[in-house]
């Protein structure tokens, strides 16, 4: 019987397992940290530049408590910048992993098709011509990361609530951010399945959210650090391979088995 916790701890072990499997790899490692450390440089240069300028952007945006009373127009004006900043993450982070897999796409498609042939029982690789995936690669992105616009304008205007923007908005960027991150890293490995729609990977991962939510909420809160990224987003790649191969061998035993009796 798999329980919440006993999920989300399997999840947190399937990043760990790509560590293990990626640091065996120390060439194509290196290799695929050079990606995420271009993306690191220009979207810490764009986070630098948005804190640095952060006061003057958030009394820019509040100009209707000016003449608040001052602990109350500190705590809106701090709740406002909070929000901003992780609307900024969230956006950073979703849209860091499709930059840097458009980057770095035939070294991650190498790390998978490693991590597939080490754990064995793979299915063969689906041809694909090259144009056709990349434009299906870049279009399932932009899909995501306007999904991400939409759900970051409403968390960012509850981070106007004093309590509620500090510490609700950030938990639900966690979980949304990593959820979306989770379909960016084991879209390689549904590929190579045939399963080639986001849908696909959403329908699999909602047989296990909660393995899903442990291995992509580290990942998330991982590769939002500056730099930190270009040592996690290598074993992120394999390890959404590790859990890729998790989530369709779930569903075919399921479909093999049956339903159960109740709803023969």
């Amino acid at each position: 019987m798999f329980t919440p916790v006993r999920e989300l701890l399997i999840g947190v072990g399937v990043l760990l397992r790509g560590f293990g499997l990626i640091v065996r790899r120390p060439k194509l490692f290196v290799l695929g940290a050079i990606p995420p450390l271009i993306t690191s440089v220009l979207f810490l240069a764009v986070l630098v530049t948005l804190l640095m300028n952060i006061e003057d952007i958030v009394t820019w945006m509040t100009p209707f408590a000016a003449d608040w009373d001052e602990i109350l127009r500190s705590a809106v004006r701090v709740a406002v910048g909070i929000a901003l900043v992780a609307a900024l993450v969230l956006l950073m982070v979703v849209s860091f992993t499709g930059v840097t897999l458009a980057l770095g796409f035939p070294l991650y498609d190498k790390i998978a098709e490693d991590v597939e042939d080490e754990l064995g029982d793979a299915p063969p690789k689906v041809e694909e011509p090259v144009v056709a995936s990349a434009a299906r690669a870049v279009r399932q992105s932009l899909t995501l990361i306007m999904i991400s616009v939409l759900v970051t304008i409403p968390l960012f205007f509850l981070g106007f609530i004093p309590m509620v923007g500090q510490l609700v908005v950030p938990v639900i960027s966690a979980v949304f951010g990593g959820w979306i991150l989770c379909i960016e890293l084991v879209g390689t490995a549904f590929d190579r399945r045939g399963l080639r729609m986001l849908a696909d990977r959403r329908r699999h991962m909602q047989l296990h959210r909660f393995r899903a939510l442990g291995f992509a909420i580290p990942c998330y809160l991982l590769l939002a650090i500056p730099f930190v990224a270009v040592v996690v987003f290598p074993a992120a790649t394999a390890g959404g391979t590790v859990l890729a191969r998790q989530l369709v061998d779930t569903a075919s035993r399921q479909v093999s088995q049956g339903p159960p009796p109740s709803q023969l």
